[in-house]
């Protein structure tokens, strides 16, 4: 009896998939958290892949994906190994070229790049903390600073993660700068001009969107602006991917049509140009393979295989930038195309069958399949999921055809003609003043959070990609697998969130300060560095936790700082040690050595180290020391000898 094909095999497909696999699998054996379900997804695509099983294709699906997993971990290595490579701490001349700048009030971030140490050139890159704001891209500049190298050794903290694929080898601040000059970088310089022209002539707000939406540097949005478009599910506008792209591939098409069939090779140079004055990043690189495999097949009178497209533009991905994996952009990029390769078109034929006016159905088969990719991603990277994206996208889209071009015409105006630059951006400092005052009125806050996906997300993708037409399943055998996936994932994550028995601690770390939450089946515990602030803390809560706290103990040296912070999050009452006078009166505010709440009894041993007794256990929770975010365990009622390291888990009676 003949097997039918359960998948198509395409080359770049398989490599595509090893080669992440094999990033994905080193990560996890050198950083740590490898467990059973990561290996859900590769084994269920290797299973449909090999059916029918013959000598040939058994052969060729395993050369393809365990020689790209081999090449993937060796990729991964080599990053690491030259990340971790990097100068040793200590007082430095550093002089780099401003690469991109977050303007914030009264200081700046800057990320720098073509860095030296004290005259010696060094790779990676520098972010750099400047207490003067007067800084722009391609500035080549020198300070007199402690440099702080960036290592993996703590890979859990979420900003190393980052720093590590955006390949931030060092960390540094400095009171003032030396400016040497402009770099000759002709993608940096035209970056310059379009920032000093946007910032130069337009308020903050809307110069901040502006830049955002040309450039795709969202970095020196206002904190709250920051959070309303993102918890509005329109960050995506304002970061350049293959919405730009396509916007400024179609235009150009349209514009040398006379060209006929090679008339998307200048659309090609446009948008590569365009990629490198917004820093050539990923989700722009993918874009711009992506058209550039779309217009080399049409040339020649080829069918375009979108699937196809994708994963050759992974591959040129992970190739050259490995470390590209842990970046939720990255993630999120390649996870919106997958979705519109796998479920837009079946979605669209079913919303056209129950009579849906085409608009509507289109743009809710594009929206659907893209959300189904990146909700684990969002929950993931964000906490959160916006629940208002599907209604502010319905009516932003179709206008951004015309709104980007629009701003990016007005303001290269602008460049060429400083005279009348203020002129010409009056049509974009209406849109975006426009934009503001929707996000102001409009409360875009509601969106899904309070809970970790965990292990879930895993699930999530594994049956989205099993359960998706590409995947030849019969109707019954696809009704028992949704199924089981669907069981499987509501398992997963409510074993991941509830506490049946004992004490869960989850462990949260920021940039610069701590947190662990504490969680019986009735009660729950924050505890935080003074150092961490309100929207961390609310970061965290996020993820994990959707109530109100009973408590939120301070540990600090400044025990102001920590209360006032506590002040601000959702809790029952504050707890510190040492009494002092705060003039809140609106806070329950507690002090005092020794506490109690439901199970768990709490001791302070200084102000920045606290005991928790449960389940017969004892965990020292000290953010300073070497072990503050594994909460050590010690057996019985006192501190007698070390039982066994913990990175977030369960306190259960032994």
């Amino acid at each position: 009896m003949k097997h039918e094909t359960r998948l198509n095999f395409r080359p770049a497909l398989f490599c595509a998939i090893g080669l992440a696999f094999g990033i994905f699998l080193y990560a996890k054996c050198r950083f740590g958290g490898l467990s059973p379900s990561d290996f859900l997804f590769i084994a269920l695509f290797l299973g449909a892949g090999l059916i029918p099983f013959s000598p040939k294709r058994i052969l060729a699906v395993l050369l393809c994906t365990v020689i790209a997993a081999g090449i993937g971990a060796l990729r991964l290595h080599i990053y690491t190994e030259r990340f971790n490579a990097s100068a040793e701490e200590g007082a430095y001349r550093l002089t780099g070229t401003v690469q991109s700048v977050a303007v914030k009030r009264g200081y700046c971030v800057a990320v720098l790049r073509d860095l030296t140490l004290n005259g010696e050139e060094t790779g990676g890159r520098c972010r750099l903390i400047l207490s003067s704001a007067e800084l722009s891209p391609a500035d080549v500049i020198a300070v007199d600073a402690s440099v702080k190298p960036v290592r993996t050794d703590d890979f859990s903290d979420p900003y190393v993660r980052a720093w590590f694929a955006a390949d931030v080898r060092y960390r540094a601040s400095a009171g003032g700068f030396e400016r040497f000059g402009i770099s000759k970088d002709p993608f940096l310089w035209v970056n310059r001009a379009l920032f000093t022209a946007l910032y130069g002539h337009m308020e903050e707000d809307e110069a901040d969107l502006a830049y955002g939406l040309l450039t795709g540097s969202t970095a020196s949005l206002d904190a709250d602006l920051g959070d309303a478009v993102r918890r509005g599910g329109i960050a995506h506008i304002f970061a350049v991917s293959g919405l730009h792209i396509g916007i400024l591939y179609a235009a150009a098409q349209l514009l040398f049509r006379f060209l006929k069939k090679y008339r998307f090779l200048p659309a090609l140079t446009i948008a590569f140009l365009y990629c490198g004055v917004c820093g050539f990043t990923v989700s722009a690189v993918r874009a711009f393979i992506m058209y550039s495999v779309l217009g080399a097949f049409r040339a020649v009178g080829r069918k375009h295989d979108f699937l196809g497209s994708i994963a050759f533009a992974a591959i040129a991905v992970l190739l050259f930038l490995p470390a590209q994996w842990f970046a939720a952009g990255m993630k999120l990029s390649f996870g919106a195309c997958i979705g519109l390769a796998l479920f837009a078109g079946p979605l669209s034929r079913v919303f056209s069958r129950v009579h849906m006016p085409a608009p509507l159905g289109r743009y809710l088969s594009s929206a659907l399949s893209v959300q189904i990719f990146t909700f684990p991603v969002l929950m993931d990277a964000f906490g959160y999921f916006s629940v208002w994206g599907f209604v502010l996208n319905f009516f932003l889209l179709p206008v951004l055809p015309f709104v980007f071009p629009g701003v990016l015409l007005c303001t290269l105006f602008a460049v060429i003609i400083p005279p009348a630059a203020g002129f010409f951006l009056l049509f974009p400092q209406g849109i975006f003043s426009l934009l503001l005052y929707i996000l102001s009125v409009v409360d875009v806050s509601f969106v899904i959070c309070g809970f970790s996906l965990g292990a879930g997300g895993v699930i999530w993708l594994t049956g989205c990609a099993a359960l998706s037409p590409r995947v030849r399943l019969r109707p019954s055998v696809r009704a028992v697998c949704a199924a089981a996936f669907s069981v499987l994932f509501a398992l997963t994550v409510t074993l991941e969130n509830v506490v049946f028995t004992g004490v869960r601690l989850d462990v949260w770390r920021s940039e610069d300060g701590y947190a662990l939450l504490a969680r019986t089946p009735h009660e729950s515990v924050l505890v935080i560095d003074g150092v961490i602030g309100v929207r961390d803390c609310e970061d965290f809560l996020r993820r994990t936790y959707g109530g109100r706290a009973d408590l939120v103990v301070v540990l600090s040296d400044d025990e102001l700082d920590g209360i006032n912070t506590a002040a601000f999050l959702p809790a029952e009452a504050v707890r510190a040690r040492d009494e002092i006078e705060t003039g809140l009166t609106e806070t329950n505010l507690l002090f005092g050595e020794s506490f109690s709440c439901g199970g768990m009894t709490f001791r302070y041993e200084t102000r920045e180290k606290l005991l928790l007794y449960a389940e017969g256990l004892a965990v020292e929770v000290d953010f300073h020391g070497n072990a503050a975010l594994g909460a050590d365990f010690f057996l019985g009622e006192g501190c007698g000898g070390l039982k066994y390291l913990l990175d977030g888990g369960i306190i259960k009676q032994l």
